[in-house]
């Protein structure tokens, strides 16, 4: 491997700041640094952020992937005391305080690890090897491509049973993005598809939503929760709550009455599908329990209110692999964005020999959107909307919490090109590169065990 150093030395013996993953919480960390004496260094194995919360709407065919990412040293142009640089962290020596990336040695006087969650399977048989994740932007192509293809196969398929495999979607988990994904599905189904394969019965297409719960969007109050349940069922989605998934197939997805336990495999419901998606558990990065962290069940690092590892104190866990004591915030952005801002300030607090402060996590509200003029919002606990005021302002938060201005652009025309000509444009089959390969610009030409230390 072909190791180059990087140029991120000291200024003035600043201290060294190192913050490990760009999503909401590294991001929000960085910038929180802006115009202080310090040396940061972001690190991510892409060099793109991603607006997570709109990944659903590259799936169904209302956004291109490029709209929903922006490059991540345009985030941080304007702070010259933050350098980024693309490279995977192999490991981590909290002891000596130093991180090994795929070419080189890093020293750090603290560190912020943002590393996010990925997708949790509960042991579930066959659900790792048949199931789609939507967790990045990988995912969402990937699955936008499996949904279209499966159209595409079925308009060719002679047997019935095969075709009505390749027509249902069942989607698990009744969560945020389980709802949103199964509106936005049936809108594309039902709003633009049945107008492509004519020659297919629309009749035999199935969106079924499984959620294991005895409601959907269990952290929202009741009445958002039916309101969400209703809506969906107009749209020809099959909502089955209390239903938990028992095992996933090639061609089916097995699932039971929650409600009852110790079923036999002979009591278990069957649906004959080709597309399951999973959105019904995330759990912490596993990167962090590999470089020695103790974590929960959950994959998650219990750390001090200020949001500290006990055991190494320079070292700050934030967003989704931080479990803060006696305390359960939600997996959101805007907890990950604040997280990353408080650990931000409390580093510049301790170099100034002050005592690092708790997080004291503001919750805003929630919302989610389940089509067209219709969304549910929970404001700050207290207010509920839904309908078209809660579609409105759904759209405007997230319009504007898109990071570039290139990014509102495009979006705010995509969305008005769908809502006045009903149509989703984006309905593409993309190539993608194989797990297996490279890309070229990174790979390795010499000096395999070659470090380069950067002190």
């Amino acid at each position: 491997m072909f190791l180059v150093s990087l140029n991120v030395g000291r200024i003035m013996n600043n201290r060294r700041v190192v913050i490990i993953g760009a999503g909401f919480a590294g991001i929000s960390a960085a910038r929180e640094f802006a115009g202080n004496a310090v040396d940061v260094l972001l690190l991510d194995r892409n060099n793109y952020h991603t607006f997570l919360p709109l990944l659903h709407q590259v799936v169904t065919c209302e956004l291109e992937p490029e709209h929903i990412i922006c490059p991540i040293r345009k985030l941080i142009q304007t702070q010259p005391n933050v350098q980024f640089a693309t490279n995977e962290v192999k490991r981590v020596d909290f002891v000596s305080q130093v991180v090994e990336t795929n070419n080189c040695l890093i020293h750090y006087d603290y560190l912020v690890l943002a590393c996010g969650s990925t997708s949790q399977f509960f042991g579930i048989p066959g659900v790792s090897e048949y199931s789609f994740s939507l967790k990045n932007l990988e995912d969402s192509v990937i699955l936008r491509n499996q949904i279209v293809s499966c159209f595409e196969l079925a308009q060719e398929e002679a047997d019935i049973c095969r075709r009505q495999e390749l027509l249902t979607f069942t989607i698990v988990g009744g969560g945020a993005t389980g709802v949103e994904l199964a509106g936005e599905l049936a809108e594309l189904i039902y709003g633009t598809l049945v107008n492509d394969y004519p020659v297919i019965n629309f009749r035999q297409v199935r969106v079924v939503l499984l959620q294991a719960g005895d409601k959907l969007l269990p952290e929202m109050p009741l009445r958002l929760s039916v309101y969400a349940k209703r809506q969906l069922q107009k749209m020809g989605v099959e909502v089955k709550v209390a239903s938990r998934v028992a095992k996933v197939m090639e061609n089916a997805v097995y699932w039971e009455n929650s409600h009852f336990k110790d079923l036999h495999f002979k009591d278990l419901q069957a649906i004959p599908c080709r597309t399951v998606i999973w959105t019904a558990g995330v759990c912490g990065n596993p990167v962090a329990k590999k470089w020695g962290l103790v974590t929960d069940s959950n994959g998650k690092v219990t750390v001090l209110p200020t949001l500290q590892v006990p055991e190494y104190p320079q070292v700050y866990i934030v967003g989704d692999l931080a479990a803060p004591q006696n305390e359960q915030l939600p997996m959101l952005a805007p907890v990950a964005t604040q997280q990353g801002a408080t650990a931000a300030r409390n580093i510049l607090r301790h170099i100034k020999g002050k005592n690092p402060q708790p997080m004291r996590y503001q919750h805003q509200g929630s919302m989610v959107i389940i089509g067209r003029h219709a969304a549910v919002v929970n404001l700050f606990g207290k207010v509920n909307l839904t309908g078209f005021v809660a579609w409105l302002l759904w759209l405007f938060v997230h319009l504007a919490f898109l990071p570039s201005t290139r990014n509102r652009f495009h979006v705010l025309l995509n969305w008005l090109w769908s809502y006045f000509s009903r149509d989703r444009s984006v309905r593409l089959i993309l190539p993608l590169y194989p797990a297996s390969k490279s890309n070229p610009a990174t790979q390795s030409t010499s000096d395999n065990n070659k470090r380069v230390e950067i002190n």
